[in-house]
This record gives structure tokens, C-alpha cells and sequence, in this order.
């Protein structure tokens, strides 16, 4: 009998091993047959002129410049704003607050904030930072309205990577007579880095992905800003996933569209290695 169960087991195991390895194989399948596809169609059409130049109607030029810039610059100010907030909430709500039922509270906002769609997001964002701020359709505001979107990612991310320390370092801290805020930042900060550099990669995924938020918030206009510019209201700018919508729904240019996506998800991949080698030299440099 103990045979025949060990045999039903072993046969068990060995099928659901198998279902797991094809599931997981349906997934890196689905996605380098996506990633090949976008880059088989979208290489041959990436040149010089289409990275380094603006479009003109002029000319009958198509360039992508200022969605480049643009996308930049919304990186920078969104992750400027968000890894802060993010981060100071994370360590208050896991290091300070006391109250167990308001961190329940903000721990269940958060959930819900990242569950509502992007489109609400933008429509918010008009109303609140184009409209009742005087901001305009501008980069800056499309930054801060991608900001409330990223921020339950930044606070849920670094969170869960405070509750992995152990209690020993924060006790072992305190009784050499460290204060609180000098533990938590010699401490325990650096042993989350890791929680926080992917708390950076998903915001950044997110802020390179979104489209729908930034057409109502941050515009489609074309012209080259300067850093300075583009943090100034009424400088209205479209990121690299505005341009690709337009190109492709708008304008029926397939070819430039894939293009885009080819050149975003590039972008996205060096994002996400720099983030990463970011994170291992302050890791060392902790360490």
C-alpha cells in the first residue's frame, strides 16, 4: 500500500512539474515571440533622422526627438517626486506608526489606488493640476499625475522589503545606542535597496507605458524643451507611448508606430539595467 502511494505521488509530481514547465515556457514564448516581432517590424524603419529630429510638415519629415526628451524628462521628475513620498511613507508606516488599524487603512488606499484605471488617472489630472492649478497641459503636470499612480507601487515595494529585516539588526542597533532615525537609515535602509530599485523599475515600466493619463495631462505637442522649460506650465510635450498612439490610430503609420514601440522597449530594457547596476554599487558601497 505505502508503494503504491509513494508511486501515485511520485506520478503526481511529475505532472504538475510538467504542467509547470509548460506554462512557463508559454510565457517566455508569448513574450520573445512579441519582443521579436515588435523588433522585426520596428528596426528596419529606426535611422539617425527619425531619432535626432523633430517632425515638420514642411519638410515631410517624421522624427521623434522631442518624444524622447519628453519621456526623459517625465522619468526624472516623476521618480524626483515619488521615490521621497514613497520611500518616507514606507519607513513611517513599517518604523513609526503605532496605530495598527490606520496602517491597515493606508495599506488598503494603496491597494486600491493601484487597481484604478489610468484613464480615471488623467481625468483627475485635468481636472485637479491642468484646471484648478493653472498648470496647463504640461509636462510637470502629467508628471504629478503619474506620481499619485506610482506612488502605492514605491510604498507597497519598499514596505514589504522593511518587514524582511530581521528585528535582531534594529535591536542590535538601538542597544549600541543608536538613535531610531540613525538605525533606520545605517541599518535598515540599506538592506531594502533591493525592494526600492524594484520599487524605481516599476514605476519607471509605468511611466514609459502610460499613454492614456499623459493625452489628457501632459498634451501632444512636438517642440524640443530644455529641462528647465519643461518644468514650467503650459509647456506641453507627448512622451514616446503618445506618439506611438498617434502615429498608429491617428495618422495610420504603421511602420513609424513599430518604430516607437521598438525604440520603447530599449529604452525600457536600459531603464531597468541601470536601475539594477544603481542599486548593486549603493549596495556595495553600504556594504
Amino acid at each position: 500500500m505505502t508503494e503504491a502511494r509513494s508511486r501515485t505521488r511520485k506520478i503526481k509530481d511529475g505532472i504538475l512539474n510538467l504542467l509547470m514547465l509548460l506554462s512557463a515556457g508559454l510565457l517566455c514564448g508569448l513574450l520573445l515571440g512579441l519582443i521579436g516581432y515588435i523588433l522585426y517590424r520596428g528596426i528596419p524603419y529606426i535611422s539617425w533622422t527619425l531619432v535626432s529630429t523633430k517632425p515638420s510638415l514642411l519638410r515631410g519629415t517624421v522624427g521623434i526627438l522631442p518624444n524622447i526628451l519628453n519621456t526623459l524628462y517625465i522619468i526624472v521628475m516623476t521618480l524626483f517626486l515619488v521615490l521621497p513620498l514613497g520611500v518616507g511613507a514606507a519607513v513611517y508606516l513599517n518604523e513609526y506608526a503605532k496605530n495598527k488599524k490606520f496602517v491597515r487603512m493606508i495599506e488598503l488606499a494603496a491597494e486600491t489606488l493601484a487597481g484604478i484605471p489610468s484613464i480615471i488617472y488623467g481625468l483627475v489630472g485635468m481636472l485637479v493640476f491642468v484646471q484648478f492649478f493653472s498648470l496647463g497641459t504640461s509636462l510637470m503636470a502629467g508628471a504629478l499625475t503619474l506620481v499619485i499612480m506610482t506612488l502605492p507601487t514605491v510604498i507597497r515595494t519598499t514596505q514589504e522589503s522593511l518587514k524582511t529585516v530581521p528585528a535582531a539588526y534594529r535591536e542590535g542597533a538601538l542597544g549600541l545606542g543608536a538613535g531610531k532615525w540613525y538605525m533606520i537609515r545605517t541599518v535598515v535602509l540599506p538592506c531594502v535597496i533591493d525592494g526600492i530599485a524594484t520599487g524605481c523599475i516599476l514605476s519607471a515600466g509605468r511611466v514609459v507605458g502610460e499613454s492614456a493619463a499623459l493625452l489628457f495631462t501632459a498634451g501632444m505637442a512636438n517642440e524640443l524643451l530644455s529641462l528647465p522649460e519643461a518644468v514650467q506650465p503650459g509647456n506641453a510635450g507627448s512622451t514616446l507611448t503618445v506618439a506611438l498612439y498617434m502615429y498608429a490610430k491617428e495618422r495610420g503609420q504603421f511602420d513609424i508606430a513599430f518604430a516607437v514601440a521598438a525604440i520603447l522597449l530599449v529604452f525600457t530594457f536600459l531603464i531597468n539595467m541601470a536601475a539594477k547596476a544603481a542599486a548593486v554599487k549603493l549596495k556595495q558601497k553600504r556594504g
